[in-house]
């Protein structure tokens, strides 16, 4: 078995998914890129390769059983365990919340929340395995009520993002609740879990209007993906430390 710390991050081939999985390679680690679209995944790869950082393609699609199963398995075959994992893999549909409907909810849900819980739950007894396994999902500033209930300010204006600051609350609260469960559970209380908001990243779900890199926006889940073992667990942080939710 490796020596080396085994990291995947979903959602990877772009944005703050492949800076973190360029900043975590650049660590030391065997990281695997995780991407619904093998095309892009191998692209990714391949363009990390010629700035001479190696990391490896592992296809996944959160939002599907099977690809899933089929990514634990592969880890499993080819490492044995899983020491870092980044629920980085998130969608934004934009509509004005007046607008929105129940149904118009599920495409958001489905990646952000139940594509979530079903990476954690596939990959579980990987982390079991490590012996200081680290979970990160990727929150963001818009799931705060401190935030949103900020009269005048970008994020109580921001309705359009109606459905995606909803999941991300839900992704809040279920760190805490991974947290609380890990905890009391010998087997898995090695396992630190924490959320963590890159800030307002120029990527393309804020169509790159936001004032923060994918390099400096990748620096929370680095941070908190390798922190100690006397580090905190069912958190939301930034890289400066704890964020008021």
């Amino acid at each position: 078995m490796s020596e080396q710390t085994i990291a995947l991050v979903t959602g990877a081939n772009k944005g703050v998914g492949l800076a973190t999985v360029r900043q975590l390679a650049e660590r030391g680690m065997t990281v695997l890129l995780g991407s619904r679209s093998t095309e892009r995944g191998v692209r990714a790869v391949a363009d990390l390769a010629s700035d001479g950082v190696v990391v490896q393609h592992v296809p996944l699609d959160v939002t599907d059983d099977a690809s899933v199963d089929a990514a634990a398995e592969s880890i499993h075959r080819d490492h044995g365990r899983l020491d870092v994992l980044v629920n980085n893999a998130g969608v934004l549909v934009r509509r004005p919340a007046v607008e929105v409907t129940a149904d118009d909810l599920r495409l958001e849900f489905e990646t952000n929340v139940f594509g979530l819980v079903r990476v954690v739950h596939a990959m579980l007894p990987l982390l079991r395995r490590s012996p200081a396994a680290r979970v990160v999902n990727v929150s963001s500033d818009s799931s705060t009520f401190t935030n949103s209930s900020r009269a005048g300010s970008m994020f109580a204006r921001s309705h359009e993002s109606f459905a995606y600051s909803a999941t991300k609350a839900a992704v809040n609260m279920l760190t805490v609740k991974y947290a609380n469960a890990f905890r009391d559970d010998p087997a898995l209380a090695h396992i630190l879990v924490n959320a963590v908001t890159p800030g307002y990243v120029a990527t393309d779900l804020n169509d790159f209007r936001g004032t923060r890199t994918p390099e400096e926006g990748a620096r929370a889940a680095v941070h908190w993906a390798t922190v100690g073992p006397d580090g905190p667990t069912g958190g939301l942080y930034d890289e400066d430390g704890p964020v008021p939710w």
